[in-house]
């Protein structure tokens, strides 16, 4: 095998796993397309000692302290991967080919937004996602919230950082109960197809609707789809799992798919994880794929002397007199 293990993604939770598998003293390669999913957004917010700073800052600071412990970093795509023995045989686009002992899938989750006229445009910069991660940017400020999964719960979420929430409900249900829910802790329920946003000065100022009315709103949280590239799992048959927050990779609490020698860690395998439970994820998984891989060694070393003892005795035994 080229490499103990080969690492398909170099976010926080494939730099992670990769940094702990090259302390260990692992041939690890890392192959990452160098589009994180987070690449829109200027800053990433929840990560201790590292708050504020640019999602590229983080990645660039990863990848040298993988490299640092002898670990090999690519920028590539994986386009195919099978079974090999007790490995994996995956092919780059351009054809280049390599073989590894293990693999962790860490990437390859892409965002599917409402099909609504300006938000991919905005997205990561005004209109956001997650309430956690961007919230305190638009304190104090107009907030919308836009219909889809998990809709009520966002607004209640919202509500704790602006007295100006409204909900635009859009093509959600929204029942009775959640609007006097709503409406006790302040927060509007504005009907309508939502149509567009308006955008002067580079900054989103209102949410459109179809029936013309414009609604002032500096930010606009709206819920994705987070779907992972279906490629290698398919090939490789892994079990998928699908929720209201998209489709992700099924595994077991370290990251362990339904096929051996297989991991997946960060959004692949936890739709709404943030970037620092990313990490840890990766961090965790780097630790079981390296235990997983001295199991293995001890394995094979205890069927190597064996076969040494067996041979010996087959040929003390043929040269004893008959």
């Amino acid at each position: 095998m080229d490499h103990d293990v080969l690492v398909v993604g170099g976010g926080a939770a494939g730099l992670s796993a990769a940094l702990v598998l090259t302390r260990a003293r692992r041939r690890v390669l890392v192959v990452d397309a160098g589009n994180p999913r987070n690449a829109p957004a200027a800053h990433l917010h929840g990560y201790l000692s590292r708050d504020g700073a640019a999602p590229a800052e983080l990645l660039s600071a990863g990848r040298a302290e993988v490299a640092g412990y002898g670990g090999e970093i690519r920028t590539g795509t994986v386009t195919a991967v099978t079974r090999t023995g007790d490995g994996f045989h995956a092919v780059l686009a351009g054809g280049s080919a390599v073989t590894a002992r293990r693999l962790v899938l860490a990437g390859g989750v892409r965002d599917e937004l409402p099909d609504i006229p300006g938000l991919a445009e905005r997205w990561g910069r005004d209109v956001l996602h997650c309430p956690y991660c961007h919230g305190y940017e638009v304190a104090d400020r107009p907030i919308g919230v836009l219909g889809g999964p998990m809709t009520t719960h966002r607004a209640q979420l919202l509500r704790q950082w602006s007295a100006d929430v409204v909900l635009f409900p859009h093509t959600a249900e929204v029942s009775a109960e959640d609007r006097a829910m709503l409406d006790a802790i302040g927060v509007r329920v504005v009907d309508g197809r939502v149509t567009g946003v308006t955008v002067e000065d580079d900054h989103l100022t209102a949410v459109r609707l179809a029936d013309g009315t414009e609604h002032p709103r500096a930010a606009l949280f709206a819920g994705s789809r987070m779907q992972v590239d279906r490629t290698l799992p398919d090939a490789l048959g892994l079990a998928l799992r699908e929720g209201p927050t998209g489709t992700w990779i099924d595994t077991d609490e370290t990251g362990r798919a339904s096929v051996p020698g297989v991991w997946a860690v960060g959004n692949a395998a936890d739709p709404p994880g943030q970037l620092i439970t990313a990490a840890a994820a990766g961090a965790r998984a780097g630790a079981m794929v390296n235990a997983d891989l001295i199991e293995q060694d001890a394995a094979t070393a205890v069927r190597a002397r064996q076969s040494t003892s067996d041979d010996r005795t087959r040929t003390s035994a043929a040269v004893l007199p008959a």
